[in-house]
C-alpha cells in the first residue's frame, strides 16, 4: 500500500492544510490556471495565494507560472468560512497514550465539512489539548450528542478505524420520543435506506434490507418515552429514519418527519439523540474496554426547559 504523502505545511489552529491532486489531463498550462478553475474563490484570491507563497509542493513555494504536472500534488490552507461558534463544552471521558474518547456536545459536527471547519470536535480538541496528530476512529452527527473516540497515536488509527468499520463495536444511543402505548417494544426495525448525496433527508426505499436496529423502551411518562437503541448497522440517519417509521419520531428533529433548515445560530431545542456506550475489545492492548457518556437528554430532565429553548 503507497505510504500518504506527509503534508509539507504544518498545521494552522488544528486545521490541516488541503491536499490537491492534479487531475491526470486538463487543458491548463499551469497549476494556477487549474487553481482558478477549480478553486470556488475566484481568480483573484488565487493570485494573492501564489504571491504570498501560501501553495507549495515537497519542494517548496509553488511559482504562479509553475506548469500543470498531471498526478502532482499541491497543499495549501483553505480560507476558513465563517462559524458561529458552538457555546458548548466538550467533556473529557476518557484519555490515555493512546485513546481520547469524549463527549461531543450537540450542534458540534465531528470533523471538518461544508461551512463548519474550525467548529468541529477534531479540530478544537486538537487546539486546546496540544494533539496535533489527533484522528476520529469513527464519526457521529453533528445533531447528535455523546460519545466520540479519538485515536492519539497515527500508528495505532487504522486498527481502531476498521474495529468500528468492521462492526466491531457494540453501540447504545439512547433517544427521547413520543410514547405510544399501542406499539409493541421491544422490536427489532430492519428496511432499506438510502441517503443521495446533496439530499438532506435519507429514504426507506423497496429492496433488500440494510439497515437494523433493535428499539427498546427504558420508561415513559407524560406522554414521552425514554428509549434505548441498539443498531446493528450503520447507515446515515439510520435511528432517526427508523423511530420516524414506526412513529415515534425522536424530539427535536429537524429533518424527520418534515425537512427545516434552523439557523446557524439556534441551538435551541437539540435533537434528543444521545451515543451513551462504546465496548469493545481493544484491538492493540486486547483488554475490554467500556465507556458511558456523563451527558443526559434534557426533554426527559425538563421537558418545559427543553421546549423552552433553555435545556439540552
Amino acid at each position: 500500500m503507497r505510504r500518504k504523502l506527509r503534508s509539507p505545511l504544518p498545521q494552522r489552529d488544528g486545521l490541516d492544510a488541503v491536499r490537491l491532486r492534479l487531475p491526470a489531463e486538463g487543458p491548463w498550462e499551469t497549476v494556477r490556471d487549474h487553481l482558478v478553475d477549480r478553486l470556488p474563490v475566484g481568480a483573484e484570491r488565487v493570485d494573492r495565494m501564489f504571491r504570498e507563497q501560501a501553495v507549495v509542493d515537497l519542494n517548496g513555494p509553488v511559482a504562479a507560472d509553475a506548469p500543470f504536472v498531471p498526478g502532482s500534488f499541491v497543499w495549501f490552507h483553505r480560507d476558513l468560512p465563517d462559524e458561529v461558534p458552538v457555546p458548548f463544552e466538550i467533556g473529557i471521558v476518557h484519555r490515555d497514550d493512546d485513546l481520547l474518547v469524549v463527549d461531543k456536545p450537540h450542534f458540534l459536527a465531528t470533523t471538518p465539512r461544508g461551512r463548519h471547519v474550525a467548529q468541529t470536535a477534531l479540530v478544537r480538541l486538537r487546539r486546546e489539548l496540544g494533539l496535533p496528530d489527533l484522528s476520529p476512529a469513527h464519526r457521529l452527527d453533528r445533531t447528535t450528542a455523546g460519545l466520540v473516540m479519538f485515536v492519539i497515536r497515527p500508528e495505532l488509527r487504522k486498527s481502531y478505524q476498521e474495529m468500528f468499520q468492521n462492526r466491531l463495536v457494540h453501540k447504545e444511543y439512547e433517544a427521547i420520543a413520543p410514547f405510544d402505548p399501542g406499539l409493541e417494544l421491544p422490536r427489532t426495525v430492519r428496511s432499506r435506506i438510502v441517503k443521495e448525496r446533496g439530499v438532506l433527508a435519507a429514504q426507506e426505499v423497496p429492496g433488500p434490507p440494510n439497515a437494523e436496529t433493535l428499539v427498546e423502551l427504558l420508561e415513559h411518562r407524560d406522554g414521552l418515552g425514554r428509549y434505548r437503541l441498539l443498531p446493528k448497522t450503520g447507515r446515515t440517519h439510520q435511528l432517526r429514519v427508523h423511530l420516524n417509521s414506526i412513529g415515534i419520531p425522536i424530539l427535536g428533529d429537524d429533518t424527520y418527519p418534515v425537512v427545516n433548515d434552523p439557523a446557524p445560530d439556534d441551538f435551541s431545542r437539540p435533537l434528543q439523540l444521545l451515543a451513551k456506550v462504546l465496548e469493545f475489545t481493544d484491538p492493540v492492548s486486547g483488554l475490554h474496554r467500556r465507556f458511558e457518556s456523563g451527558l443526559a437528554l434534557g426533554a426527559w430532565k425538563s421537558y418545559e426547559d427543553w421546549n423552552s429553548g433553555h435545556g439540552n
